[in-house]
């Protein structure tokens, strides 16, 4: 029997029992077709943090407390409160490296925020006067706070689009009144929209001088981190080596291993969330695996299970000059095509699902970008077959094995 034959008698069998080949295909669709998600998503997401990095600027730099490796995060970034970073600090960087043209340290809290009636839990953030300048940002009514009242701790605030209109709805906020914890505020601006940005809704905070923020709000004496604008994308390599010099002699660090700071330009953080997401990509890609081999092992049950089912038609065939490797061949054919359905089904799943994702996504306003690489599918493709073989070699060579009287005697 030559290959056309086999594919046409097991494409028979297989229509013969629809129910069964649906389900011995169900384990293998669901896992090439998570495959394929995980695969998508993870692109996606990857596109969504990075593009939100870039969008930044390529001219900033980014200090968190506490050592990093080179290619791993800080401490603060898991959790881990770390105190050892102060405004201090960001100051005497932008007046002593002349690279610098502004410098914002952040601190940042949750609270239900009130205006008589009205109330919304959201985040407030300190930051310095500086933080226009640095982040680009513009106010769309009234005025971003002074360095004097930051000095002063003055009790004003600037308001995000969203948290405008949910406390003031169509009124002018500007001169009025919010309570944050016992403390009341005065609004003096509110913000243009922005969206999403550095990982942040911008549009959901409130932003208060860095010093009120720190000593009546949270009472803490350091910031959670700080981003510095250089004059130049040119410089920022300069910038980030003399930046790690000041640091080490205002906090007396004689060894560059003893630093209590990490200092990444945005490339370098580029490239860290990069390496990090590819590596989160693998392992749920390698989770998602599990139910390839979980498909397998099924395959491979319902396949000796169908060896016993016809053995009587083994027999006769070998009966009548069958050899045993026409019988592997046909048991090999029927699982490897079995598979392979299942994986074209995986597949088209699978893009249908990234695809949804990528809209939803889009829809909520986020840089989302809809991936399906011709890897993933040749990936789905290959490991299909390659479990139709492997599973199905078996049974395979089991049927080839039995013997013919004893195959037609069998009932």
């Amino acid at each position: 029997m030559n290959l056309l034959e086999n594919i046409h008698s097991v494409w028979h069998i297989i229509g013969r029992n629809k129910i069964r080949s649906f389900l011995t295909m169900l384990g293998i669709i669901i896992g090439v077709m998570s495959v394929i998600i995980v695969m998508s998503v993870g692109a996606g997401a990857q596109s969504l943090i990075l593009n939100q990095v870039k969008s930044m600027g390529s001219n900033l730099i980014g200090i968190l407390p506490g050592k990093a490796d080179e290619k791993g995060p800080p401490a603060s970034v898991m959790g881990i409160v770390v105190t050892t970073l102060t405004d201090d600090d960001i100051k005497a960087l932008v007046k002593e490296i002349p690279y610098f043209i502004a410098g914002n340290g952040y601190v940042r809290g949750t609270d239900t925020v009130t205006r008589n009636d009205q109330q919304v839990d959201t985040n407030f953030t300190g930051v310095n006067a500086e933080y226009i300048e640095v982040e680009d940002a513009k106010v769309a009514v009234g005025r971003f706070f002074s360095e004097e009242e930051e000095k002063t701790n003055s009790r004003v605030a600037v308001l995000g689009y969203e948290v405008a209109k949910e406390l003031f709805l169509d009124e002018n906020p500007v001169g009025q009144q919010i309570k944050i914890k016992k403390s009341y505020f005065t609004v003096v601006g509110v913000m243009i929209k922005r969206g999403v940005s550095g990982m942040q809704n911008q549009d959901n905070q409130i932003f208060i001088p860095l010093t009120t923020a720190q000593k009546l709000l949270l009472g803490i004496n350091h910031i959670s981190f700080a981003r510095l604008k250089v004059d130049n994308a040119e410089n920022v390599e300069s910038a980030v080596a003399q930046t790690k010099d000041v640091l080490r002699e205002r906090h007396d660090i004689e060894n560059p291993e003893n630093d209590d700071f990490s200092v990444r330009s945005m490339a370098q953080g580029v490239e860290a969330i990069t390496k990090i997401t590819d590596a989160l990509t693998m392992f749920l890609v390698a989770v998602a695996a599990i139910a390839l081999v979980v498909g397998g092992v099924g395959i491979m049950n319902i396949m000796l299970a169908a060896v016993q089912e016809r053995t009587r038609e083994i027999g006769l065939r070998k009966a009548v000059g069958a050899k045993n490797k026409n019988i592997i061949t046909q048991f090999l054919i029927e699982s490897i095509m079995i598979t392979s359905l299942g994986g074209i089904i995986g597949i088209i799943l699978g893009i249908l699902i990234s695809y949804l994702v990528a809209k939803v996504a889009q829809g909520l306003g986020y840089d989302w970008e809809f991936v399906v690489s011709t890897g993933a599918v040749f990936l789905g493709c290959f490991v299909s077959v390659g479990v139709g073989l492997t599973f199905g070699i078996i049974p395979a060579r089991k049927a080839s094995r039995l013997d013919p009287i004893e195959a037609l005697r069998y009932e």
